[in-house]
């Protein structure tokens, strides 16, 4: 007697979101960063693409790392691989001006057809959501880009006059600065009573240690790379809430 056929079980497919990053060459940190924090939600997953960003600094080679063409190029890469989203996981328009952002998204949608977003636009909007007018800046920056960022902010009605930075402009060194010299930052600037603290910069190994310190001092804690993954999610129709462990950012702010 011929044994029956084996019955055939159908699945039905759960939608694959795929958030597509920005990425500057010498970041070792937003990589392994953002892959880790998706890497809860079951069918979200992110890709990466590259371009020429090794120092940050006002010197005309530095600032030309950020030609649009260089980044739309990159962009491009990602939209074969039918992102859903494609986000500038980068803080250049904190010292280049917010409109630099604003224009980067507009061009990165009309070549690809896909929505963007970038880290600082992303802050920004959580800032305005929160009410967070007054917060602390932590970055590794030299001193002349973090005035400049201050002033970008000031002109937007915002005071981040709190604020710490280490004076380093090589930008691959941002990812090997110590976690206790983070922490260390944050602590002082939770001293000056702002609304908010963000650790602005997505080469800096700091959203892991956000939960911790915003149990530690009370204040809510915005790193750049959260920020971006946090509006990646939500243009992608993600709830963020499903995402825990990386501070008061994905469950509170809507």
């Amino acid at each position: 007697m011929t044994a029956p056929a084996p019955l055939l079980r159908t699945t039905a497919m759960t939608k694959q979101i795929r958030l597509g990053m920005l990425t500057p060459s010498s970041n070792t940190a937003l990589e392994p960063i953002t892959s880790a924090m998706v890497s809860g939600l079951p069918n979200v997953s992110a890709h990466f693409s590259r371009f020429t960003v090794t120092e940050i600094s006002l010197r005309d080679q530095a600032l030309g790392q950020f030609d649009l063409e260089k980044i739309l190029g990159a962009a491009r890469l990602l939209a074969d691989a039918r992102v859903d989203v494609i986000a500038w996981n980068g803080t250049s328009s904190g010292w280049l001006g917010f409109d630099k952002d604003e224009a980067l998204c507009k061009q990165i949608t009309e070549a690809t057809g896909i929505p963007a977003t970038t880290s600082v636009l992303a802050l920004n909007e959580i800032l305005e959501k929160t009410g967070a007018r007054r917060f602390g800046l932590a970055t590794p920056y030299l001193d002349d880009v973090q005035q400049r960022i201050i002033a970008n902010y000031q002109r937007s009605g915002f005071d981040c006059s709190a604020e710490r930075h280490l004076d380093l402009h090589v930008n691959y060194s941002f990812a090997e600065v110590e976690e206790d010299t983070i922490r260390t930052m944050v602590r002082e600037l939770a001293e000056e009573k702002p609304q908010a603290i963000t650790t602005f910069c997505t080469n800096l190994r700091a959203a892991h240690l956000v939960e911790a310190l915003e149990a530690e001092t009370g204040i809510p804690v915005y790193d750049t790379i959260s920020t971006v993954v946090w509006k990646s999610l939500r243009l992608a129709g993600v709830d963020t809430r499903a995402l825990t462990g990386w501070g008061r950012l994905f469950r509170e702010v809507e």
